[in-house]
């Protein structure tokens, strides 16, 4: 049942981002105009202050929190207190001023690295916190856990509706291409592409890309020795390039804008109520007893432990496609959407990362969402929106 109307505000927390960009355009086809976004410099959702004042001038009827402080690998080791710590402040704030200000739903991302290292596979949503995590993303993948935590806690104690999806690696319009940061996909296809302008000594493309993305603060402005020197680094070079592994882990991608109509799907017809299928809990939590007296002990909504429903846990919603694909195989359909003739490597020497991440989507099927766009026709609609973004 679908409790928002066309004319609710709906706030997207990083709605310039990968995903809320996607959701904040899923959102208007559907009709829904009455739209909130903030950039970070408008509001910094770190600043517990800044994100009360702007729920008391808001006062937003729902919430999709899609901002965080994201990265690949090389960012997760190198910045491991931001991590856990500005994407904890930004959950916090978030979470807790939509209960004090009355938000009927709250849609929460998260991410699949939540789940364990060693985790079986296709990993379901009953996995969550039985083994240890994958230590090169930890940080993130707690900080994540915390905020699914969060909504189902809030739900429990004091029957709000808040929903947590746990998106798998997504891909898509507005992608982070920016080399020191970005994640598997976006970062492979640029140096794939770089190396091939540089075998064709297409030095004006070049600096077309990298003043549109400068890398290490070097645009197309700099010498050609100091472009050669800093793209080397990432492992760009003349028709090759160097990728870090060995190519052989497993992972599973969603276009952005898949992810994006699921979530959307989910922020209007799924209920908590829905996920942990028990028909009473809302008529528990908000004041109907099984015999048709009120409940004095719940009619305010706050719930707090209620033994007759048993332990609620995980009612996380995994978002993907169930297929998956080897990084090597990826890097193949990167090199035939970008027509790259040169050779591609692997270090071996650099981490892997999880071996596999593949989900389990049965909960989201049965919540009446599959996904659309398969991993192959993805590849090359990343890479025409990629060059498209150079002309802007």
């Amino acid at each position: 049942m679908n409790t928002l109307r066309k004319d609710s505000k709906i706030y997207v927390a990083g709605h310039n981002g990968l995903v809320g960009s996607a959701i904040w355009n899923n959102l208007k086809q559907r009709g829904y105009h009455n739209l909130v976004g903030r950039s970070h410099r408008e509001l910094d959702l770190t600043d517990q202050n800044q994100v009360k004042a702007f729920f008391d001038q808001e006062q937003p009827d729902a919430v999709v929190l899609a901002a965080a402080f994201v990265g690949g690998i090389m960012a997760n080791m190198l910045y491991r207190a931001d991590f856990i710590m500005m994407n904890m402040k930004i959950q916090c704030n978030v979470i807790s001023e939509a209960y004090a200000h009355g938000v009927k739903k709250l849609l929460f991302l998260g991410s699949t690295c939540i789940y364990p290292k060693n985790a079986p596979q296709p990993m379901k949503e009953d996995c969550l916190l039985t083994s240890p995590l994958e230590y090169t993303n930890e940080e993130y993948a707690i900080a994540k856990i915390a905020g699914l935590k969060m909504c189902e806690s809030y739900n429990l104690q004091y029957g709000t509706n808040y929903i947590a999806v746990m998106p798998t690696n997504l891909y898509g319009p507005n992608d982070n291409f920016h080399l020191e940061n970005s994640h598997v996909m976006p970062a492979m296809m640029r140096k794939v592409y770089l190396a091939k302008l540089l075998h064709d000594g297409a030095w004006d493309k070049i600096a077309t890309d990298l003043n549109k993305r400068p890398v290490e603060s070097v645009t197309g402005t700099a010498t050609r020795e100091d472009i050669l020197k800093v793209l080397a680094k990432y492992g760009i070079h003349d028709n090759r390039v160097v990728l870090w592994g060995t190519g052989r882990p497993l992972r599973e991608f969603l276009w952005s804008e898949d992810m994006a109509d699921a979530s959307v799907h989910v922020l209007l017809n799924v209920n908590f109520s829905d996920i942990i299928g028990i028909e009473k809990y809302s008529s528990v939590h908000y004041g109907a007893s099984t015999d048709g007296a009120v409940d004095r002990n719940h009619s305010t909504g706050r719930g707090g432990y209620i033994p007759s429903l048993g332990e609620i846990r995980n009612c996380h919603i995994n978002v993907g496609t169930g297929k998956e694909l080897t990084i090597r195989q990826l890097s193949e359909l990167v090199v035939k959407a970008v027509g790259f003739e040169g050779v591609v490597e692997f270090d071996v020497s650099k981490p892997d990362g999880t071996m596999r991440k593949l989900i389990d989507v049965s909960k989201l099927h049965s919540l009446g969402w599959t996904h659309k766009v398969e991993i192959e026709d993805g590849v090359k609609k990343l890479f025409d929106w990629y060059q498209e973004s150079l002309q802007k």
